[in-house]
């Protein structure tokens, strides 16, 4: 008899979960609560919103480890990094999509496929029965995000995550804004249109600093103890750390020459990402914010360039939930609880949409072993999935377990390499062939 895997959540994870499992011959039901039940931050119901970004970071193989990352799941056929491919846009050494096209073809491709079903609907109980992957992301409803409490015994923990604003390109003054990959990176005459750059003055970026502190923000009035993860921070709380903070961040004049003044550097510059195919629309980069939204466009009109801005989004700021899951779950992702469920993306304390899609390639690949009667080896610890994999199954520690985006900290060091700054372009070479090397061997057994 066919045994079917069902898989909540329709996000970078749950997709990617339900690719897997299909093209290894199992029967997948996708649940996905969307459109029928929205979210803060998702603003169509396709599979796979990118919500946060429009950016899969670096996708260098050798020198980084998420370059790393996608390298491992390209290996696996994996249908995030394909249609990633597909929907590409110029963005220097960085993987940047048009995000509406990429989750309009991850939706096509699963909707598509014979041994994939999508159910629209929110699920509201764990399941008690079956082979199944939560892959609900850090927006899991206040239903099922009760009953995982209820059935690991802790509260989930917490922390906050913020959007950045998305401005109409043709509300920017080129007048003073310019086009500029930073350092130049991929100077064809197409990457250089990824980027626009609004210099600032000193006294500029003193005003701007002054505005941005003194705004109205969105604050959480319920009993919360979540903090911010670093890799996400508010612009105004990094601002709260210090005046130059920004300047030395996201909004750091190194490595950009002012094309309408070339002898006059700036002392700060706000950079915007081309956001679509089209070129119709830039994200802000490192702007994400918890400014209501009067006070936002009060504030980033301030910004050179972008006096008269349109804005297609404002940011916002949500709450995110995860697991402990150096204490829930076991090495092949099972809940120790209850093993016949796996847990998948965010929700399992990785950040990133990498890192989410990884998880769920990873959960999609062992829950179709195990229905399969064939189940897979433990991930090589060197490889990126490997490494990220065992941080959260039980490489951390408990006590202090936040969201991590894989790094090369978490690799095991490789014999004979000098440690320090010296070594570094040799020791990052020799953990991705390391990791090439078995993670393809790993992908060979299944």
């Amino acid at each position: 008899m066919t045994q079917t895997l069902n898989i909540i959540g329709g996000g970078m994870a749950g997709a990617e979960a339900a690719w897997q499992a299909a093209e290894l011959g199992i029967q997948v039901v996708l649940h996905e609560m969307r459109p029928q039940v929205e979210t803060f931050a998702h603003q169509t119901g396709n599979l796979a919103e990118m919500v946060c970004s429009n950016s899969f970071r670096s996708d260098d193989d050798e020198q980084n480890a998420v370059g790393l990352l996608h390298w491992e799941m390209r290996q696996a056929g994996g249908l995030i990094m394909e249609m990633a491919g597909v929907h590409k846009l110029p963005a220097g050494g960085a993987l940047a999509v048009d995000r509406d096209a990429f989750a309009q073809g991850v939706t096509d491709r699963l909707l598509a496929h014979p041994n994939v079903t999508v159910q629209y609907g929110e699920i509201t109980e764990l399941p008690t029965e079956g082979h199944w992957i939560i892959a609900t992301g850090p927006l899991t409803s206040a239903g099922l995000g009760e009953a995982i409490r209820k059935e690991t015994g802790a509260d989930a923990l917490a922390f906050f995550d913020a959007i950045a604003p998305i401005v109409y390109a043709e509300s920017i003054d080129m007048d003073v804004a310019w086009m500029q990959s930073r350092y130049d990176k991929g100077a064809t005459e197409e990457e250089q249109k990824a980027y626009l750059n609004c210099p600032m003055t000193k006294d500029q970026y003193e005003a701007f600093i002054d505005a941005l502190l003194a705004a109205e923000k969105t604050e959480f009035h319920e009993n919360e103890t979540a903090g911010y993860f670093d890799g996400c921070l508010p612009i105004e709380v990094m601002a709260e750390r210090g005046r130059e903070t920004l300047r030395f961040g996201p909004m750091k004049p190194v490595g950009l020459t002012n094309a309408h003044e070339p002898e006059n550097k700036a002392y700060a510059v706000v950079q915007l990402r081309r956001d679509n195919q089209l070129g119709t629309l830039y994200n802000i980069v490192g702007f994400q914010t918890k400014m209501k939204y009067g006070a936002q466009t009060e504030v980033l009109k301030m910004i050179p360039g972008l006096q008269n801005a349109s804005f297609a989004r404002l940011g916002g700021i949500h709450r995110n939930t995860f697991l402990n899951s150096p204490t829930l779950l076991d090495n092949q992702m099972r809940l120790k609880s209850q093993p016949h469920i796996r847990f998948a993306g965010q929700i399992t304390g990785v950040e990133g949409y990498v890192e989410s899609a990884a998880m769920g390639l990873l959960a999609g690949r062992l829950a179709a072993a195990e229905i399969l009667g064939t189940p897979l080896n433990t991930v090589p610890a060197n490889t990126a999935m490997g490494a990220l994999v065992h941080h959260i199954t039980g490489g951390a520690e408990a006590k202090t377990f936040q969201p991590m985006n894989v790094n090369f900290g978490l690799f095991h060091p490789v014999d004979g390499l000098k440690s320090g700054r010296r070594g570094r372009k040799d020791r990052y070479k020799a953990y991705t062939d390391r990791a090439k090397e078995e993670w393809t061997s790993w992908l060979a057994q299944g």
